[in-house]
């Protein structure tokens, strides 16, 4: 034999890499008992299964994935759908956040996370074109508005479903993982309240998003609890823009105001951008609740209070959901909801 040929399914530069055959002729069993070790079969005994993963790293065995989704039926991917502009993706550390807990939950598994940004109209039909076409595993949907129609359209495909925060329609039985917003708007309130503040607003959030409307009936709550009358409410799109411009709004019809609750940190960073603009000074002459906690801070290093909003734990748990959702298709899953907590900080207590 030339010095130079080599046995079929040696691993090695230029030589062909190891078949099934190879393995299994390795691990001392049969091609389909090494085929269900490598795909997660329970017919195997964990003797031949130890035998296969030692082959496995003798050999340098890749499975073939396209052969491995034939046999299994599963992609071997998940899909983020953010039905936002790429921009707003882009700019809001929000999305940073559920992009980097997602991956977290999937780090032990074989799955990997594909990223959808889709909005209303073309984007939203193409995206559920590629959802429904078998190269996702299930979907994680993400900053989900009243008239996109991901509950229903997705509930149709029987795909494994999970959202982060809570989906207008929670009859169709789609898990979700959220925040108590609703407790979150009163604890600003209650806070405000405590300090002696008296003539409040609130900046909100859009009145198409639960988490929006939910923050603002906790708000108002928590105002009627401290037995104070609710001021105006001026409603922007959790950007910084629109919380300056809400502002500017706001203070036009209520000068007096001595203290506002923006319903996202990016939003609070308006404000305050506005109340300087005025000569009014924070927290002195107005203080300022955010909603998230990005540990964000004004132009000259203001801290935040604001509630706490723990996304990346919150994304992971998403994760976590949608792999038990894939392994075990049709298995009931309870909504799992974080509490909400407070932490104050210069814009409210000097």
């Amino acid at each position: 034999m030339n010095a130079n040929s080599s046995r079929p399914g040696t691993p090695g530069a230029g030589r062909p890499s190891p078949t099934l055959e190879d393995l299994a002729s390795a691990a001392g069993v049969s091609r389909s008992t090494a085929s269900r070790a490598i795909n997660g079969g329970s017919k195997v005994s964990a003797h031949a299964q130890a035998a296969v993963d030692a082959a496995i790293v003798a050999l340098g065995y890749t499975p073939n994935r396209a052969a491995r989704s034939l046999v299994t039926r599963r992609a071997g991917s998940v899909a983020l759908v953010i039905p936002e502009p790429d921009a707003r993706v882009m700019m809001d550390p929000y999305f940073a956040a559920v992009i980097t807990g997602v991956n977290e939950a999937l780090r032990g598994t074989d799955l990997q996370l594909v990223l959808l940004m889709s909005r209303a109209g073309d984007d939203s039909a193409r995206t559920l074109r590629y959802l429904r076409g078998g190269h996702v595993d299930g979907a994680i949907v993400v900053s989900h508005h009243r008239a996109d129609d991901w509950v229903e359209t997705l509930g149709a495909t029987g795909l494994p479903t999970v959202f982060i925060g809570r989906p207008w329609d929670t009859g169709a039985g789609i898990p979700y993982v959220d925040l108590d917003n609703f407790e979150g708007g009163r604890l600003a309130a209650r806070h405000l309240a405590s300090l002696g503040r008296s003539t409040l607003a609130s900046v909100a959030g859009p009145t198409d998003m639960t988490a929006a409307v939910d923050r603002l009936d906790g708000w108002l709550q928590g105002l009627k609890d401290a037995g104070l009358q609710p001021g105006p409410v001026i409603h922007g799109d959790f950007t910084t823009t629109g919380g300056a411009a809400a502002a500017g709004r706001l203070l036009a019809q209520a000068p007096g105001v001595d203290g506002i609750f923006a319903a996202s940190d990016l939003m609070a960073l308006g404000v305050v951008d506005a109340l300087r603009g005025t000569g009014r000074r924070v927290p002195e002459d107005v203080a300022v609740v955010g909603f998230d906690n990005h540990a964000i801070q004004a132009s000259n290093g203001l801290g935040l209070t604001t509630v706490a909003h723990p996304m990346v734990d919150m994304a992971s748990a998403a994760g976590q959901l949608l792999a038990s959702a894939i392994g075990s298709p049709g298995e009931h899953m309870d909504p799992v909801v974080y509490p909400a907590e407070l932490v104050v900080r210069a814009s409210t207590v000097p």
